[in-house]
């Protein structure tokens, strides 16, 4: 059996937080896509701020002075109503990203049409579009309804296109798919230090810790080769097809030296 040497919790970074503080964020960005920022005096006392993530920060921490860029995460949920379990969920997920140094942007799915194949240039279209080529990595957060994922949910990903030319929205990134839960504080509770709206303690709120854990991780450790895993023969076949009907049509243009395409 492969022996396996587990990393050893650092108690320095016990409390430690490396959220992108108000002061060095975009308050645009802060305001349409972090709606899962809570109370600053919340925040430093609340569950999230408890967990034991030590790794993962001493990675997130030594990958921001690496690189100079934070993980980039789109996080969509599949519900309209005001207070759904699947939007609870993503906002509580959305804060253990952002203890761990992400930049998290929410898309909310309100007035994004039904697909079709006439509304890509609808604003809430390209707004979702623009995300997904703009993020490292998606989390998805759907309730379960009729066996399935909801429309509203299945909607959003109906949008993203598996291509745009030669770019490939989602190709490369990688992906958290958490299951909705319903064990969650009332919205009125205002606690003082939890807040309200809040998963409750439970093996279903430790089990969405590890998910955003192991997603932070993995994505830092397979960003860097985002590339390699772009590079697929199908694809180097269709480029090559491509670029030789280009030159044959170029060589036809051209006869005696003279291209005939512009006499």
């Amino acid at each position: 059996m492969r022996t396996v040497v587990l990393p050893p919790v650092d108690p320095s970074y016990a409390g430690r937080s490396l959220a992108i503080s108000e002061e060095e964020d975009d308050p645009a960005v802060r305001e349409k896509y972090r709606p899962f920022l809570l109370d600053p005096e919340i925040t430093a006392s609340d569950w999230v701020s408890r967990l034991e993530l030590s790794t993962a920060l001493k990675m997130a921490e030594a990958d921001i002075q690496t690189t100079g860029e934070r993980l980039r995460v789109v996080v969509l949920y599949g519900s309209l109503r005001k207070r759904s379990y699947s939007k609870l969920l993503a906002f509580e997920a959305s804060r253990i990203l952002f203890r761990l140094g992400c930049d998290v942007r929410v898309f909310d799915p309100t007035g994004l049409p039904v697909k079709d194949d006439d509304q890509h240039q609808h604003p809430k279209v390209q707004e979702l579009r623009d995300l997904s080529s703009w993020s490292d990595g998606h989390v998805w957060i759907s309730p379960e309804q009729h066996g399935t994922l909801t429309a509203v949910f299945k909607n959003q990903i109906d949008w993203i296109p598996l291509s745009v030319g030669s770019v490939r929205p989602t190709q490369g990134r990688t992906s958290s798919v958490p299951m909705a839960y319903k064990q969650f504080t009332d919205a009125d509770a205002n606690d003082p230090v939890e807040g309200s709206s809040r998963m409750i303690p439970s093996g279903n709120r430790e089990r969405i810790v590890d998910c955003m854990e192991e997603f932070v991780k993995y994505t830092i450790v397979m960003r860097p080769c985002f590339a390699l895993f772009s590079d697929r023969y199908s694809e180097r076949q269709e480029r090559a097809a491509k670029e030789l009907a280009l030159r044959q049509k170029q060589d036809a243009e051209v006869a005696n030296g003279v291209d005939v395409g512009k006499v």
